[in-house]
Order: C-alpha cells, then sequence, then structure tokens
C-alpha cells in the first residue's frame, strides 16, 4: 500500500508541475488555473461511479485532492 501511495503522490506532483509550466506560459496564470480547476471539479462533480453504495464520499474525496493540487499555486475556492 505504502508503493501505491508513493505513486499517487508522484503522479500528483508530475501534475502539478505540469499544470503550472501551462499556466506560466499562459498571458493570465491565474485566470487559467481558476477555470482549469473548475473545469477538473465539473467533471469530478460528473463522473460516473459505479460499484460504490455512496458515490458522494468518492466525489467528496475527488474535489479535495483537486484542491489540494491547486492549493500550491492558488487557493482553493469556496465552492
Amino acid at each position: 500500500m505504502d508503493e501505491l501511495n508513493g505513486r499517487m503522490i508522484a503522479c500528483q506532483l508530475l501534475i502539478t508541475g505540469l499544470i503550472a509550466r501551462v499556466a506560466n506560459q499562459s498571458a493570465e496564470p491565474l485566470v487559467f488555473l481558476s477555470e482549469f480547476r473548475d473545469e477538473i471539479r465539473a467533471v469530478a462533480s460528473q463522473i460516473r461511479i459505479a460499484g460504490q453504495s455512496d458515490p458522494t464520499r468518492t466525489r467528496q474525496v475527488a474535489r479535495e485532492t483537486i484542491d489540494e493540487l491547486f492549493s500550491l499555486m492558488k487557493p482553493p475556492s469556496d465552492a
């Protein structure tokens, strides 16, 4: 399980670095980050989760993870 967690953290760091690089090349980095974060949150809110009795908790964890990824670049939104 520790190896899986380590790989997930590595993936999160790679994704965060990629997003930051694209944002830095954008004319307005904060606008890009805000719009991108909102799009990712919308996807997490609408994705179909099969095989679980309570997908609400999974969606909540997904939103928290998204906010965590973006918190290094921009404070999380209140929504």
